[in-house]
């Protein structure tokens, strides 16, 4: 008989997360390794992503390292083929990598906009098109795009005060996170007649060495009183990647301490 936890399971299981090197990424890589999928990680920065693997592979997890530029076509096609030559499909996919351009307040030449765009929307329709096809055609499979909190919300210019932080976010991030917000709804809807689920998860802000009075500015904001630590996403990849969802679809499922429900 099937446990409940059994439905967590990713045993058997294909996997491929853009990325996987950085603050997030470490942990959804390690997530889905952990619960038993064949991992595969993609990103341009090979060298990298090859130190991530080969810290996973002496845990005893199955992963391996793939070169992929979202600028280009050809490097997303060649990916795409060299995964379903090497595992015969893939279940699971993991829309986390993204370039940062334009990232400092809004005044900006059309071409900074459109590099940023070119990868963070374009690439991710592109990638989700055809990992999707093998899944469509194996009725099964879950896509998760990993978005922001702050595609839901504006600025808290609040959380700068005290600091000698720049409080000059760019829209486009914003802009960004709230369009693949409504992509994976409107991908879920597309895909789901064929059993293939497509959810958002929205990551609130990683402690990551930021001053202290911006630590404690942002805690405040939120519901638990903290930000986010090394593991705080990867029960939440789990759940969204496994059986165990299986009736979730076209939802976004914020993971930021409650920072968005204040």
């Amino acid at each position: 008989m099937t446990t409940i936890l059994d439905s967590f399971s990713l045993a058997g299981k294909t996997a491929l997360v853009t990325g996987g090197a950085g603050l997030y990424g470490r942990q959804i890589v390690a997530a889905v390794a952990e619960a038993g999928a064949r991992t595969f990680i993609a990103a341009r920065d090979l060298e990298k992503l090859e130190i991530v693997a080969a810290e996973e592979r002496a845990r005893g997890y199955d992963v391996t390292a793939h070169h992929l530029d979202l600028g280009s076509d050809q490097s997303i096609e060649k990916l795409h083929a060299d995964i379903i030559a090497a595992a015969g499909k893939c279940d699971i996919l993991i829309n986390n990598a993204v370039t940062r351009s334009a990232i400092s307040g809004w005044h900006h030449d059309l071409d900074a906009y459109d590099k940023s765009l070119h990868v963070n929307a374009s690439a991710l329709f592109k990638i989700t098109h055809l990992f999707s096809q093998n899944m469509r055609q194996n009725r099964s499979g879950s896509i998760i795009n990993i978005g922001s909190m702050m595609g839901s919300v504006g600025v808290e210019m609040h959380n700068y005060v005290g600091t000698d932080m720049m409080a000059n976010p760019s829209p486009i991030y914003h802009y960004e996170k709230g369009g693949m917000l409504n992509f994976s709804r409107w991908a879920a809807s597309i895909l789901g007649p064929d059993n293939v689920r497509v959810n958002c998860l929205a990551p609130g802000g990683f402690l990551s060495g930021q001053p202290e009075k911006f630590v404690k500015n942002y805690s405040d904001r939120t519901q638990l009183g903290r930000m986010a630590n090394d593991t705080d996403l990867k029960g939440a990849i789990v759940f969204l990647a496994s059986d165990a969802s299986a009736y979730i679809t076209g939802a976004n499922i914020p993971v930021d301490g409650g920072y968005t429900a204040k």
